[in-house]
């Protein structure tokens, strides 16, 4: 991938903020939609990246961890302006549906908040487990077919890991993503079925030829090897703070795992963070965390906003910041560093098998995210609604932010003009 391929003239960086800002501003639906429009704004109607390019910014940043939507509008920005573009694209992709969050999170996580409000919270929380799976079964199929002989039987198996830990070991699914990325990594470096072969063969099939023991080939392992490598020297100080009891340090060890480890899209985010924000350190209700996941699906822009939700649930604005901040800050890294080097990263046959292990495991996750995001539902009709729901995005097809929409609706009549009850 070219760094900087331009087939129209470059735009100013005044240009750059308005036209990202107004994907992050309209950009409802998730990363398909963001995906989309960016294509739209720079390969069809401004030119500034050709169709190749463009193709190439999806695959590379697919194979990061985090938030592919916003590392692509990072890249795509830098792409077209630089370093400073990078910035300014970036920021005005996130922006917008985080101010969104956060005012939305003052009003519904509120200690009291009014009865239609409770109702909008409740009903669209009601369908997030229908939405988990939603997000899932889209992931599960691709993934499925980007596997062939003695990998298959592997997938299932990391897939099947990330379901069972979500249910079983919540704080530490992210342990189980890394073993399994760790383990596909060793399997593909082994003699075995699927092993070193299956390494070459990835390469092959990128059309990249490099011989197995030609110098060239060494030093992508040599870089991808050091990829992860950099993720686990981190981890130690960060996971210090986080024993500490729900302070500033443990809301930022939880928001770093959502911005670093979300592999597989950005709803894994949901099941790394329901352990830490209910049951680890009591920063949300069962009900208030499905309000706030219901929040990141109806606001523009990435999922991942749910995590200033969360932060000002454990610690008020300064928390939502914080863990914005934290959360988004591996991306803007990420790409930043990486930007004119994708080509040798999707190169890498050690990071791509890594990431072939850690990718179905988080899509496993993501499946079995909707099993406690269920039972946390309190009251019957919600029962209903998510039935309703379900039937509704897996069946009929209908959009994840129109579901969500009419759910809330729903939930606002039954609690606000019927007289219902809302979970606290």
């Amino acid at each position: 991938m070219s760094t900087r391929e331009l087939p129209g003239e470059a735009p100013s960086r005044a240009t750059v903020l308005r036209e990202w800002g107004r994907i992050g501003c309209l950009g409802f639906g998730g990363p398909p939609v963001h995906v989309a429009m960016l294509r739209e704004l720079c390969v069809d109607r401004r030119r500034w990246i050709d169709d190749e390019a463009f193709e190439d910014a999806v695959a590379a940043t697919n194979l990061l961890p985090g938030p592919a939507s916003s590392q692509l509008a990072v890249l795509t920005a830098w792409q077209v302006a630089g370093t400073a573009g990078a910035m300014i694209g970036g920021l005005a992709f996130v922006l917008p549906g985080l101010v969104a969050m956060i005012a939305l999170a003052v009003v519904l996580l509120a200690a009291s908040p009014p009865d239609v409000v409770r109702g909008v919270g409740a009903g669209a929380g009601a369908v997030v487990a229908a939405v988990a799976v939603h997000a899932g079964v889209a992931l599960l199929g691709p993934s499925r077919r980007r596997t062939r002989g003695a990998r298959t039987v592997r997938w299932a198996v990391y897939v099947t890991l990330g379901a069972v830990a979500v249910i079983a070991v919540g704080p530490w699914l992210v342990l189980v993503l890394l073993a399994c990325g760790a383990a596909e990594l060793l399997a593909r470096r082994g003699g075995g079925p699927g092993g070193r072969e299956g390494v070459d063969r990835g390469a092959g099939e990128r059309g990249d030829g490099a011989a197995d023991d030609g110098p060239a080939e060494r030093a992508r392992r040599a870089r991808a090897g050091r990829g992860p490598t950099l993720g686990v020297h981190a981890w130690p100080p960060l996971v210090i703070a986080a024993v500490t009891t729900g302070g500033m340090g443990a809301l930022a060890w939880t928001a770093f795992k959502v911005g670093a480890l979300s592999y597989g899209g950005g709803f894994v985010i949901i099941p790394l963070m329901q352990a830490d924000a209910v049951d680890l350190h009591g920063w949300m209700t069962d009900a208030r965390f499905l309000d706030a996941v219901a929040l990141g699906q109806v606001t523009p822009g990435p999922v991942v906003h749910t995590v200033a939700a969360v932060g000002y649930a454990a610690h008020g604005v300064g928390g939502a910041l914080l863990a914005a901040l934290v959360a988004f800050a591996p991306s803007f890294a990420l790409v930043l560093l990486l930007a004119g080097r994708f080509d040798a990263l999707r190169a890498a046959p050690g990071l791509r098998a890594f990431l072939d292990g850690a990718g179905p495991a988080a899509i496993g996750a993501i499946l079995g995210a909707a099993v406690p995001l269920a039972l946390a539902l309190q009251e019957p009709w919600q029962i209903g609604l998510l039935a309703a729901g379900a039937a509704a995005l897996l069946g009929l097809r209908t959009p994840v932010v129109i579901t969500l929409v009419a759910a809330g609706a729903v939930g606002a009549v039954i609690v606000a003009v019927l007289g219902g009850t809302a979970p606290g």
